[in-house]
C-alpha cells in the first residue's frame, strides 16, 4: 500500500514574503549604485581611448618629423645649406624654387611651421589638432610650446635648459588669464604678486619669466648678426623696439614677423620690435612698448657704480658694484667686447638701481614706448615694489 501525503492547499502556496522578493524591482539606492558604476566604466573607456588617440596622433607627428629632418638633410647635402621655406605642395607647385624631391607632406588634419635663420639652422613644427612638436638641425622631435610660445635654446651660462616663452607680451584673454596673442594691447596695471599668480594659471608649468630665462634670451640675441644694425654681432646696435614715444602709447603688434616696424611711426633704426633667436624663432617687443616683470628680487646690494648714490641710470659697462650673474649681462657673450657695450651706441639698455638701497625690489625689464635710449633687452630697473596695482606702463611675459 501507497502511503501518499496530501498537502493542503495553502501548503502550496508560497509565503508572502518570498512573494514580494520575487515580485519587488530596484530600489532608487540600487539603481543610482548601477549608474555610477556604468559611469565610471564609461569614463575608463573614454579616457582609455583618448590617451590612445593622443598616442597615435604623438607617434604620427614624431614620424612625420623624422621623415622631414632627412629630406632636410637630403637638400643640404645637395646644396650646402638649409632652405628659407619648403614646400608643401605635393607634387611640386611650378612656381615653387624647391626641388620637388623635397616636398614635405603633413598628414591628413595636420600643418607644418617652417623657419630659418641661416644657411645651417632651421626649426620645424608638426601641428595636428591641439598636439605639436618640433624639430630643429640638431635635436630630435620634441613636444612642441603651447599656442602664442617659441622655443627657447637653453644656456650652460645661466643654467637653462630649452624652455618656451610667450612670443608676445601677455594680454588678457577677456577672462583674466594671460595669453600671447598679436592683436590686442599688452596687459599692464598689474602688480608683482599678481603677474606671479596670472603667470601660473595661463597653463600647466606656466610662470612669470624667471631672471635666468630672460637672460638666456638676451644673450642669444645678441649672438645673432641679424639683429644688429650692422650686420655682424658687436656692430652697430641691437634692435631695441618701441620706445621714442613716437606713437605715445603702447602698441599691438602684428602676425607677420617681417613686419618688424609696425605701426611705428619711425620706421627705421633702433626700434624695430622683433628680434630673431639662434634657432630662427621670432619674439615680439622684448626690449621696448611696455615694461616687463621677471620673477628676479634683490634686497640690498644693489649693483652700480660705486661713489654714485641714490637711484639713477648707469652703463652696464661702468658697474662696478654688487654684479651678480643674473644681473650682469656680460660673464658669458658671443663677442669679446661685449664688456665695452653701452646703450647709447649699442642699444643694449642701462641700469636704474641704487647702491645704498636695503629694501625688497623686483625686477622690471625692457622698456616702456617713452623709454629712450635706457631701454634695450638688457634693461633693468630695481626701483619695482610688490603691492599695488601696478602701472599702465608695465607688463609681463610667461614662460613654460
Amino acid at each position: 500500500m501507497v502511503n501518499m501525503e496530501i498537502k493542503r492547499a495553502d501548503d502550496l502556496k508560497p509565503s508572502s514574503s518570498s512573494s514580494v522578493r520575487s515580485m519587488r524591482g530596484f530600489t532608487i539606492v540600487e539603481l543610482l549604485v548601477v549608474i555610477v558604476i556604468i559611469g565610471i566604466l564609461a569614463a575608463i573607456t573614454i579616457v582609455s581611448y583618448t590617451g590612445l588617440a593622443k598616442k597615435a596622433t604623438e607617434a604620427s607627428l614624431v614620424s612625420g618629423l623624422d621623415g622631414a629632418k632627412k629630406q632636410l638633410l637630403l637638400y643640404q647635402a645637395d646644396h650646402g645649406y638649409f632652405p628659407d621655406h619648403f614646400n608643401d605642395n605635393c607634387p611640386a607647385d611650378s612656381s615653387d624654387n624647391i626641388d620637388s624631391r623635397y616636398c614635405l607632406k603633413p598628414s591628413s588634419g595636420g600643418s607644418y611651421e617652417y623657419s630659418s635663420s641661416s644657411p645651417k639652422v632651421y626649426l620645424l613644427k608638426y601641428i595636428k589638432g591641439d598636439i605639436s612638436y618640433m624639430i630643429n638641425d640638431n635635436s630630435s622631435p620634441t613636444v612642441a610650446c603651447p599656442a602664442g610660445f617659441i622655443a627657447v635654446p637653453g644656456s650652460a651660462t645661466y643654467g637653462t635648459s630649452d624652455f618656451c616663452v610667450m612670443k608676445y607680451e601677455a594680454k588678457d584673454n577677456g577672462s583674466g588669464l594671460p595669453v600671447s596673442k598679436y592683436d590686442t594691447n599688452p596687459w599692464v596695471n598689474i602688480s608683482y604678486d599678481n603677474s606671479v599668480t596670472k603667470s601660473a594659471a595661463a597653463c600647466s608649468g606656466c610662470h612669470l619669466i624667471s631672471e635666468a630665462e630672460w637672460m638666456t634670451i638676451a644673450q642669444n640675441l645678441t649672438s645673432v648678426a641679424d639683429n644688429w644694425s650692422g650686420g655682424s654681432v658687436g656692430s652697430g646696435y641691437i634692435y631695441s623696439g618701441h620706445n621714442d614715444d613716437a606713437p605715445a602709447y603702447a602698441l599691438e603688434a602684428s602676425g607677420d614677423d617681417g613686419q618688424g616696424y609696425y605701426l611705428e611711426t619711425n620706421t627705421g633704426g633702433k626700434q624695430k620690435r622683433t628680434l630673431t633667436l639662434t634657432n630662427g624663432e621670432v619674439i615680439w617687443d622684448l626690449a621696448g612698448n611696455v615694461y616687463e616683470r621677471t620673477s628676479g628680487e634683490i634686497i640690498g646690494s644693489q649693483p652700480g657704480v660705486i661713489g654714485i648714490s641714490g637711484y639713477g641710470w648707469k652703463e652696464w659697462s661702468a658697474v662696478n658694484n654688487g654684479v651678480i650673474p643674473t644681473v650682469n649681462p656680460f660673464p658669458v657673450n658671443a663677442n669679446a667686447l661685449a664688456s665695452t657695450w653701452n646703450a647709447s651706441s649699442n642699444g643694449i639698455g642701462r641700469l636704474y638701481s641704487n647702491i645704498d638701497e636695503t629694501a625688497d625690489r623686483t625686477f622690471v625689464r625692457g622698456g616702456d614706448w617713452n623709454y629712450g635710449t635706457p631701454a634695450g633687452i638688457y634693461s633693468l630697473n630695481l626701483d619695482g615694489v610688490h603691492g599695488g596695482s601696478g602701472d599702465s606702463s608695465i607688463g609681463f611675459r610667461v614662460a613654460k
